[in-house]
């Protein structure tokens, strides 16, 4: 059984739409007979997107739409939840899931502020210009909001994208944390945090899906199941690493400050024997 903001008929919002997990859950929402607005950058690839979407929907293509949206422009975005009200009326599902990679520490100021406009200020725009009319309706709905581990456990190679996901578990806390507490709010907060996933983001010029990644299809399984067990924190595994070794890796990240490591010491040699070994322990109970 589906969590009830997917009824038939209720209206799901999904950035970055044209590829990847948003598509994948574009694609899920339809056939579960929601009416569904893929929001990603204009072109070819979004209008195929919508027209595979609009296939699997047993209302027709009247109950798909895809409406051009860059997530880095706050009025694009004002835009977007005008025109969706205008056609579907209140919406129910609101997916934040566009995001792009591409820094380096001392690179170009143009790719940090592109990362930063995407994958954050699209983030914490979109919940905002959503979330007032989404809690005024009164019905039940979801804000689920993309981040990734990269932003729990920081690993070299990225800084933007990392600073990107790093804020985007900070504010949707803070979002579930303001809905709880909002009298008559129905409407709660989701991170989701997906594993190896084989998409254009993460292909780097590979055309076949590595055996150790998920498919776009598999993370919105995993996705659908969690929130149905309306769990926050959606933290996805994937071929290559199980759930456990996920958290061993969040609790020595947290353990680089209590332990007054230096930062990203799971990378730094002098601490390579002592992560590994970490690994082997049983995970410590945390009370």
């Amino acid at each position: 059984m589906n969590h009830p903001a997917f009824a038939s008929n209720h209206v799901a919002v999904v950035t970055g739409a044209a590829s990847g997990i948003g598509l994948a859950a574009a694609r899920r929402f339809a056939g579960l007979g929601m009416n569904v607005v893929l929001a990603d950058l204009p072109g070819e690839r979004l209008d195929m997107a919508a027209r595979e979407t609009a296939a699997l929907s047993p209302h027709g293509p009247d109950s798909v739409a895809a409406i051009p949206t860059d997530v880095a422009s706050i009025e694009s975005l004002q835009a977007l939840e005008r025109d969706v009200v205008a056609r579907f009326g209140r919406v129910h599902v609101l997916m934040n899931n566009a995001g792009i990679p591409g820094s380096a520490m001392f690179g170009a100021q143009e790719a940090w502020e592109k990362v930063l406009a995407v994958n954050l200020w699209g983030v914490v725009n979109g919940s905002r210009i959503f979330a007032p009319g989404m809690i005024a309706h009164g019905q039940t709905g979801l804000i689920i909001n993309t981040g990734s581990k990269q932003g729990i456990t920081t690993p070299p190679g990225d800084p933007a994208y990392n600073v990107t996901k790093a804020g985007v578990k900070a504010f949707t806390e803070a979002l579930q944390h303001e809905l709880r507490n909002t009298p008559g709010c129905r409407i709660t907060a989701h991170l989701l945090i997906p594993g190896f996933v084989y998409t254009a983001l993460t292909a780097q010029g590979r055309t076949e899906k590595p055996e150790g990644a998920w498919t776009p299809q598999e993370t919105v399984d995993f996705m659908m199941q969690s929130l149905e067990n309306d769990d926050f924190y959606i933290l996805c595994p994937d071929n290559d690493v199980e759930r456990a070794t996920d958290e061993k890796r969040i609790l020595w990240a947290a353990g680089d400050i209590i332990e007054n490591r230096p930062p990203l010491s799971r990378w730094h040699p002098d601490y390579a024997d002592a992560f590994k070994a970490f690994l082997t322990k049983d995970r410590p109970k945390i009370c």
